[in-house]
């Protein structure tokens, strides 16, 4: 099936056309007619399936069929979790109405001035594309009219109500006409998510498009357990170094981790650099730039700034960090498989985060399979206690109980063996900590030159041969610089 069945306008077509898609995909077949019908709409679809023009174009469809909007009005209001995925919408916004006459998209979102956006708001808006926050900022001060809105999107709405923005948005929908329509995107559409539609969408047709076991089968899902931090830090490498990596996105817990890593990283050679909410807007927009343009390969990031990021380029998603809530998995490894391509998505996890790795589990519907890397075995064995079992020491000579997880380098699958990777390298573990003057920054043992996809890594360093560093590349820690990683399992 092909565009010109779903019912949208010859400009519209003429757009799509110059993008170079010619097949919806299954969200699009169908959440667009049934937007197109005036239905209120709850979507539930995995990241990369086309979900903004799912809405987008019912939304541009109306606004051709309209006149345009006198003095400040807003015709369509598009709400985002964050400045990178608003941005990211924005542009869709562009691309796909770039036919419909003197068509006007605007963006509202925190950390950017307000000049531009006031200038912005003081004109007749088509298609604004705004966080709540800055949203509201602008209501307060009655800069901006939404009583002249006939199409509400909440984009990601469960994300937008997992960083506090319910009254915010509750605030900005009770400044709408009731006769709008509302379309709801949302990896969820249970608990608050129903909440939330319940008080504002009439009658909504609720669209599935799989269920959560089913979603990223595109992606193939490995689990690495790591002894301590140095172990995480060499099967971090190792994935990194995967000849079939093009770009990788790693998530990390922390802004600060981020940096760390991303600093650690670029020390070892890799074209790395971090992405959170503490870098401003030109910063950020810099890094993505640079993500989108193939000069980074490795992008090291928080789990709010890497919302809205779509490069299809990315090959690895790398969870260094285990997410906080089991649904930021999903999130975080829909990153990569973009567009129906295929992805890796790598857990790395140490013991005693066996039951963090459960809950993903239990969200997700199926295990995350063990991988074990020759040569990179973890050493430090753990075997779960059963349910209902005393807590305490065990018994003097009592048996231990495997429980139905096998033990590491045992059976998983139907294989009956954990799936294992080749080693690296015949030699020592070149992640091995090399003796270093007291108060040096840490040392890592020297590594061969690598090539990738036509491009050459080697480690940055002193000496003959070492490559210079890349400009803006994140400084070393000697001299009593910032934090970073040291290889004793902790931080300094």
């Amino acid at each position: 099936m092909s565009f010109d069945s779903l019912g949208l306008a010859p400009s519209l077509l003429s757009s799509i056309q110059q993008t170079g898609f010619t097949t919806p995909t299954p969200v699009q077949l169908q959440a667009i007619p049934a937007a197109l019908a005036g239905q209120d709409l709850m979507v539930s679809s995995q990241t990369g399936s086309g979900k903004t023009a799912a809405f987008m174009l019912p939304a541009l469809q109306r606004i051709s069929q309209k006149p345009a909007n006198k003095g400040r009005g807003v015709q369509v209001l598009v709400l985002a979790p964050t400045r990178e995925l608003a941005l990211q919408v924005s542009e869709a916004a562009e691309m796909l109405g770039s036919q419909l006459p003197d068509l006007r998209v605007a963006t509202v979102v925190g950390g950017m001035p307000y000049g531009a956006q006031l200038k912005a708001l003081a004109r007749r808006v088509d298609v604004l594309v705004a966080t709540p926050g800055r949203l509201l900022d602008h209501l307060k001060a009655k800069r901006v009219d939404l009583s002249t809105v006939h199409t509400l999107v909440l984009d990601e709405a469960d994300r937008m109500l997992d960083m506090g923005f319910i009254e915010d948005i509750e605030t900005i929908v009770s400044r709408l006409p009731e006769s709008r329509q509302t379309l709801l995107f949302s990896a969820t559409l249970d608990g608050t998510v129903a909440k939330l539609a319940q008080k504002m969408m009439r009658d909504p047709q609720r669209i599935e498009m799989a269920s959560q076991n089913e979603r990223h089968a595109n992606i193939t899902q490995n689990l690495l357990y790591a002894d301590d931090m140095t172990h995480k830090l060499a099967l971090l490498d190792h994935v990194l170094r995967d000849a079939s990596l093009d770009q990788a996105i790693i998530f990390t817990a922390t802004k600060r981790g981020a940096d760390d890593l991303a600093e650690h990283l670029a020390d070892q050679g890799f074209d790395a650099m971090a992405l959170h909410g503490d870098m401003n807007q030109r910063q950020r927009l810099r890094t993505l730039s640079e993500m989108q343009n193939g000069r980074v390969r490795v992008l090291v990031a928080t789990d709010v700034a890497a919302r809205g990021i779509d490069v299809q380029t990315i090959s690895h998603a790398i969870n260094f960090d285990l997410p906080m809530q089991a649904e930021d998995y999903v999130h975080r490894i829909g990153r990569t498989g973009r567009a129906g391509r295929d992805g890796q998505a790598f857990t790395l996890a140490v013991h005693n985060e066996r039951h963090k790795v459960r809950r993903i589990e239990h969200f997700i519907g199926h295990p995350i399979p063990p991988t074990v890397i020759a040569g990179l075995e973890p050493q430090r064995t753990f075997r779960p206690r059963p349910e209902g079992a005393r807590t305490g020491k065990p018994r003097p000579g009592a048996a231990r109980w495997h429980g139905d997880r096998p033990a590491f380098g045992a059976g998983a699958g139907t294989g009956g063996e954990a799936k294992r990777f080749a080693p690296r390298t015949p030699s020592a573990n070149p992640w091995k900590p090399t003796a270093a003057p007291a108060g040096a920054k840490h040392a890592a043992g020297p590594r061969p030159e690598r090539a990738s996809h036509g491009k050459t890594f080697a480690p940055r360093g002193a000496g003959a041969g070492a490559p210079a560093a890349r400009p803006g590349a994140p400084r070393g820690n000697a001299g009593g610089g910032r934090r970073g990683f040291n290889f004793d399992g902790g931080r300094r």
